[in-house]
């Protein structure tokens, strides 16, 4: 389908950095947690949909790039210490409370 190539930009960054906490030993490699992690991660991040990611990285400065490492890496750690707080909790409070 023609849709099938479109995605968030930020989903893969984000996925990375989610695998180098995992390769690190700073996380737990448990399917629910890591998915938990990258949902709360990408609702932090804005959405940037694209065909293919070279059609960003093409029209961004290294500065932008630098940039755009630096708010997921900030949004993963801040989606760890959320998740973390809410793992067990029934019904956690939302990011905002």
């Amino acid at each position: 389908m023609a849709f099938d190539n479109i995605h968030n930009y930020f989903e893969k960054l984000v996925f990375e950095a989610i695998q180098k906490k995992i390769h690190d030993g700073e996380i737990d490699n448990d399917e629910d947690y890591l998915g938990d992690v990258a949902c709360v991660a990408l609702n932090q991040l804005p959405s940037r949909y694209v065909r293919h990611n070279v059609d960003m990285v093409f029209y961004m400065t290294a500065e932008e790039r630098e940039q755009n490492q630096i708010i997921v890496e900030d949004a993963v750690i801040m989606a760890i210490d959320y998740v973390n707080k809410h793992r067990h909790s029934d019904r956690p409070e939302t990011i905002n409370q």
